[in-house]
């Protein structure tokens, strides 16, 4: 049988007598081995090109050349315990604010790390809990758009530390899809009110059960659907970011 190399090389498969491309005379003179390191120099060439062109073309949708920076005059007003919001760019993010009403779909609780108050980060529930910093983190949101909001009355130096505690005590814990009341995942919202709970007995929020978000709405019954199926824990108690915004403990401090 006639193997397709030994076709390719027999020329029937394509005669490169009859359909021979221009091929300059220094070219056709050099030897088989020449040849191939010439060949070899050319495709690596049109590689680069092609590379340069793609960062060029591309780049700048993917990365962006630096990161948003934290102006020191905000960084100031800053205190440990505040609570931070972003609309979230995250796949379930149009659904939160279609079934709760607000743009805010993302919230999470600043920190400042040592002893100069320079550096700031968000004890956030993604996947899992963990701290981000704030540069970081305001970058993940819409338009590096954020609200920052704090108590009315301004916690202690014990709360803080309290709080921080209690907050911390979550850090590597799993994200909760299903937004069960459970400490065994948990979701943006849930560690920030638990966080006050158990730092300052303050509930900064109502909790509401999961029936009374407008889930009628179709990008939400999708959402709910692929999530629980028929059987929609609609009693289960929920506390979302819009809860936790509209609380009237809280004022805003910052909106960027």
């Amino acid at each position: 049988m006639r193997t397709w190399k030994n076709t390719w090389r027999n020329g029937s498969a394509w005669n490169r007598h009859n359909h021979r491309m221009a091929i300059d005379p220094s070219v056709k003179e050099m030897t088989p081995e020449q040849r191939e390191r010439w060949a070899w120099g050319f495709v690596v060439v049109l590689g680069l090109l092609a590379l340069a062109w793609g960062v060029q073309t591309y780049a700048p949708h993917l990365f962006r050349t630096t990161a948003p920076k934290v102006d020191q005059t905000i960084q100031g007003k800053l205190q440990d315990g505040d609570i931070i919001f972003q609309t979230s760019r995250s796949n379930q993010s149009r659904a939160i604010q279609l079934a709760t009403g607000s743009s805010y779909s993302h919230c999470g609780l600043l920190f400042h790390a040592g002893p100069t108050f320079k550096k700031w980060f968000v004890v956030e529930a993604v996947q899992p809990v963990k701290c981000t910093p704030l540069a970081q983190w305001i970058q993940k949101g819409e338009g590096d758009h954020y609200v920052v909001k704090r108590l009315m009355d301004p916690l202690d130096s014990v709360e803080r530390i309290a709080l921080r505690m209690a907050a911390e005590q979550f850090i590597g814990t799993d994200y909760d899809l299903y937004f069960g009341w459970s400490d065994e995942r948990i979701y943006c919202s849930e560690l920030v009110w638990k966080a006050y709970k158990q730092a300052t007995g303050l509930q900064v929020g109502d909790l509401q059960p999961l029936g009374k978000f407008d889930i009628s709405v179709p990008a939400v019954a999708q959402k709910l659907k692929e999530r629980y199926g028929e059987d929609i824990p609609l009693h289960e108690p929920v506390i979302s970011p819009a809860a936790i915004f509209e609380s009237p403990l809280l004022e805003s401090v910052i909106a960027q």
